[in-house]
């Protein structure tokens, strides 16, 4: 329509991504004894002609802050030269550097430098540990490169969650209210019309990052945190008694520790990493739209079509639809699909043009009724040897950065507020007690075989063409599963929706899923292959070893810790923590939850 209306008299022949205008059509064109082309101009898609048409302000740092349309182009750039790699994606920038001695004795001591205990490169996320710390006592300054303010968009999250952050001390129970803007339930999770489940109070949060992160702020500047915005890491050196971070102002600061919180794409991780590729992505492309009428429920999950084919590659879609806290008319649809980053994996934009086709039968709504608000979309990187140890002397990742999410999910807020207490914790106690070396900063990201488990289902929810399956067989693997969760009940199932694997409830799945659909067995080995059932049945193994250890084991050993050294209570308390959240056994249901199953 809008081509047409543009032109009145000629007609347009597209070929190979260009627009060539005819004249034969034409009344006038007739009188020409000759047919020429005019110049080539490139057909905007229509992803372009929408993100363009939207007003873009207030694009922050993080995951899922940016929504214009040259800075989509920009991540698909980057997505394309992670694709083409074979197994280093590119040389990494040594950011991090040990230099023997100390820094208190070296030429640069006398200069002008600004000393911490903590110092957190990465506010969006790291605002929240480093407020943690400062409420013991510790002088925190965090790095931001960008202005520290939440995303438009909201996280999602469970209420369970939030309270996690109370526990911890940085929020109050009233700081949720404010900070929550839609509340929702109950939610829906179903597969391509072979069934579907409805759970309560799982995800059904909606809340603001502006109003979440203003609120750390606030929190933070009362405990004299000291926040520097607009500024970028451009090395760290690692003395014997300090890290000194070279800002890309000519600023030094000096700290006893430094906390990565840069996330998935940090300069010191893939430094670590050593470039290396990663092991698979979660690719999201979505929208926020208002016109929504029917707007109470939302997906946690949700397929509507079996494997579909995108230029080169299979892909099987997913969806989350949440209502946002914007608008009582306004709702938040999310596309998603698990990929392995190799040569033809699908763009961002191409996922987009998909989207724009298949949200509409989706949510059962005309493009043409909705006012789309913003557009979203990225790309979540996953390793299979995650978390990521400590590689430096005096530094430590932490959130995305550290891999600590579940390979599942494409954010790290629940993993965040899941883990802080224990970080928090262990981290204080560390620098009160100089252990910072990387062998016992290591110990803070601990090996957690139910991390290492969970790999598993991104792979089996991956198209993949070798696997000679049949396309709806994601879908049937998924609806089966969690049919089997849902009549073992919520013990079973409610730790499973919020990323949470446990030896028990996952042994009765298994058996259940085995003793019902013994057929899908053959498929399964064919889906994710022998060896990778190979490598998840060592972390299943360690999952039920976890699992006795922290049960049986913990209670004997717990009493005594307090009667060691330091050092060795400091090991000792660290080992028992990742055998519990090793284990999922951190994650307990709450009385009314009880009450009800």
């Amino acid at each position: 329509m809008l081509l047409n209306h543009q032109l009145q008299r000629c007609s347009f022949i597209t070929n190979g991504g260009f627009q060539y205008k005819s004249l034969a059509t034409s009344p006038q064109c007739h009188k020409r004894p000759t047919i020429f082309a005019v110049q080539a101009k490139a057909i905007p898609s229509r992803t372009q002609r929408i993100m363009e048409s939207i007003p873009v302000n207030g694009e922050v740092g993080g995951a899922g802050g940016a929504y214009s349309y040259n800075a989509l182009k920009r991540l698909d750039k980057l997505w394309s030269g992670i694709c083409s790699a074979q197994e280093v994606v590119d040389e990494p920038k040594q950011v991090v550097s040990r230099i023997p001695g100390l820094f208190s004795q070296s030429d640069l001591a006398d200069k002008e430098v600004d000393t911490f205990d903590v110092v957190v490169c990465g506010g969006t996320l790291g605002i929240f540990i480093a407020t943690a710390l400062s409420s013991k006592g510790l002088r925190v300054g965090i790095v931001e490169k960008n202005v520290l303010k939440g995303r438009e968009q909201d996280w999602n999250i469970s209420r369970k969650e939030m309270l996690e952050l109370v526990e911890v001390g940085i929020l109050e129970e009233e700081d949720i209210e404010h900070a929550t803007s839609a509340t929702f339930n109950p939610n829906r999770c179903g597969f391509e019309g072979k069934g579907e489940i409805w759970v309560e109070n799982i995800l059904n949060l909606g809340v603001s990052p502006s109003k979440l992160i203003e609120k750390m702020k606030t929190r933070f500047n009362s405990f004299d945190g000291v926040i520097l915005e607009g500024l970028g890491v451009s090395s760290i050196c690692v003395y014997d008694d300090a890290a000194i971070l070279q800002l890309d102002s000519g600023k030094r600061l000096s700290s006893r520790l430094v906390i990565d919180a840069m996330g998935n794409f940090s300069p010191v991780v893939k430094q670590i990493r050593g470039g290396r590729k990663p092991d698979g992505f979660c690719l999201v492309v979505g929208s926020c739209c208002r016109g929504f009428k029917d707007n109470k429920t939302s997906d946690v999950i949700y397929s509507s079509a079996e494997v579909m084919q995108v230029g080169e590659s299979q892909v099987q879609y997913f969806w989350e639809a949440f209502p946002a806290g914007s608008g009582l008319m306004d709702r938040t649809t999310y596309m998603f699909t698990y990929v392995d980053p190799q040569p033809g994996s699908p763009k961002l934009e191409e996922l987009l043009e998909d989207y724009w086709n298949l949200m509409p039968d989706y949510q059962g709504v005309s493009l043409d009724d909705l006012e789309i608000l913003r557009v979203i979309y990225g790309i979540f990187p996953t390793y299979r040897d995650s978390p990521l140890p400590s590689a430096f002397d005096r530094i430590l990742q932490f959130g995305d950065a550290s891999g600590i999410q579940s390979p599942v999910s494409f954010g790290g807020f629940g993993s965040l507020t899941r883990h802080l207490g224990r970080l928090t914790n262990g981290i204080y106690e560390a620098i009160s007690g100089n252990l910072l070396d990387s062998d016992n900063l290591s110990l803070l990201n601990p090996y957690m075989p139910n991390l290492s488990a969970s790999w598993l289902f991104q792979r089996a929810m991956s198209a993949r063409k070798e696997s000679s399956v049949s396309p709806d067989f994601i879908n049937q693997l998924l609806c089966v599963n969690f049919q089997s969760m849902q009549r073992l009940g919520d013990p079973v199932l409610k730790p499973f929706l919020q990323d949470v694997i446990q030896f028990g409830p996952l042994v009765k799945t298994l058996g259940l899923v085995m003793l019902t659909k013994p057929q899908l067995l053959p498929s399964i080995f064919r889906q994710v292959g022998i060896p990778v059932l190979l490598d998840w049945f060592g972390h299943f193994t360690m999952l039920g070893y976890y699992t006795f250890l922290s049960v049986f084991i913990d209670p004997i050993i717990s009493p005594s810790i307090g009667t060691l050294p330091d050092k060795t209570r400091f090991k000792w308390k660290r080992q028992l923590e990742a055998w519990k959240y090793g284990a999922g056994l951190d994650y307990t249901m709450s009385a009314s939850e009880e009450r009800n199953h």
